[in-house]
């Protein structure tokens, strides 16, 4: 249940939202925010709900480590992240990928 804290972390970030700002946005206290992001606590569903609703991203995306479909999620997040690089770099990165898909098998 750590990754829950590590993507809030994450996605707060990405959106330059300090601690304090998400704490704000979820009607939450900022300590309460970074024991979550330490994974020292785990949300409620209804303060989980306020912050995914404050960093503007789904359910799935935070908790893509603990469902099973997880790896389906990821996928995409992958996908949608390759598909905003140029040209020349989605080739290499799926090069890469398709080796080591290769020797996995």
């Amino acid at each position: 249940m750590d990754s829950i804290g590590k993507y809030i972390r994450q996605y707060r970030t990405e959106r330059k939202m300090r601690q304090e700002d998400l704490a704000e946005k979820a009607n939450l206290s900022p300590n309460y925010i970074g024991m979550i992001e330490r994974g020292e606590k785990i949300p409620s569903l209804e303060t989980l709900i306020d912050i995914l609703n404050a960093l503007e991203v789904s359910a799935d995306m935070v908790l893509c480590d603990v469902l099973k479909t997880g790896y389906k999620v990821k996928s995409s997040v992958f996908s949608e992240k390759i598909s905003a690089l140029p040209k020349n770099e989605q080739e290499r990165i799926y090069d890469v990928v398709d080796t080591l898909i290769r020797h996995a098998q």
